[in-house]
């Protein structure tokens, strides 16, 4: 199945880019942010998006504009959050009756979650982080994640456990304290790359193949607690853990 391109308008001047995929039986989407460093068309993007399907999951994956325009450095948040936003309303009309999932790889994930605790992402019932940046490298801290209680939809971390961007020892307590909207999935051995060293027997695709297992489980969970009509941001908390 062949992803379908399209343009996603942030405003009159930033104009991204855009990839759907869509399986016929599709329960839910995935509105899929990138990395810093690594566009929507990276393979650990692509077979990401490709295997969703093959869970009954859409996605939507798109650009920032920094990356539209070939540039190595991340813009500003305000933009980014912008276009969350409007990758998020382009999923909704793509996909109407669908419950909407928003998150991404690392940095991607980290500017979802920022513009969802600044105002709900209409349609979003959960948030799902592929190896959410804690803290940069060497710089334990969990300052990046103060935003976070201010989230107010499920949420789902999947984290490699030799993650050097977010340290268990500060992670784990972190996820304690965001209560039942917050629920971490570890990968053993896993780096922020999702890779595993050759010494463990396992390889990168059964470590994949964990992770999108314990996404579309989680996925489920979330559609039985939140059903369609989804509910307004007044309607309170639910707990997915």
């Amino acid at each position: 199945m062949n992803a379908q391109p399209l343009t996603i308008v942030v405003d009159e001047q930033t104009p991204v880019s855009g990839l759907w995929l869509s399986p016929a039986n599709a329960r839910a989407c995935f509105v899929f942010a990138h990395g810093a460093g690594a566009g929507m068309q990276h393979p650990s993007m692509s077979v990401v998006a490709t295997e969703l399907v093959e869970l009954g999951i859409a996605t939507l994956r798109y650009q920032f504009p920094y990356m539209e325009r070939g540039s190595r450095r991340p813009d500003k948040p305000e933009l980014c959050h912008a276009t969350v936003r409007a990758a998020v309303a382009e999923a909704g009309r793509l996909a109407p009756t669908l419950p909407l999932i928003a998150g991404g790889r690392s940095f991607g994930g980290r500017m979802t979650s920022q513009a969802q605790a600044l105002a709900p992402l209409p349609g979003v019932v959960g948030l799902a982080f592929l190896a959410f940046p804690l803290h940069p490298a060497g710089q334990p801290a969990i300052t990046r994640a103060e935003h976070l209680f201010d989230v107010t939809v499920p949420m789902l971390f999947l984290q490699g456990t030799r993650d050097e961007l977010a340290k268990l020892e500060l992670l784990e307590p972190l996820i304690e304290r965001l209560g039942k909207l917050a629920a971490l999935r570890l990968l053993p051995d896993a780096d922020h790359s999702f890779h595993v060293p050759a010494r463990t027997g396992r390889k990168d695709p059964e470590v994949r193949a964990q992770a999108l297992g314990e996404f579309a489980a989680w996925v489920e969970a979330v559609r039985v607690a939140f059903p369609h009509p989804l509910p307004s941001p007044a309607s309170g908390r639910g707990g997915v853990g």
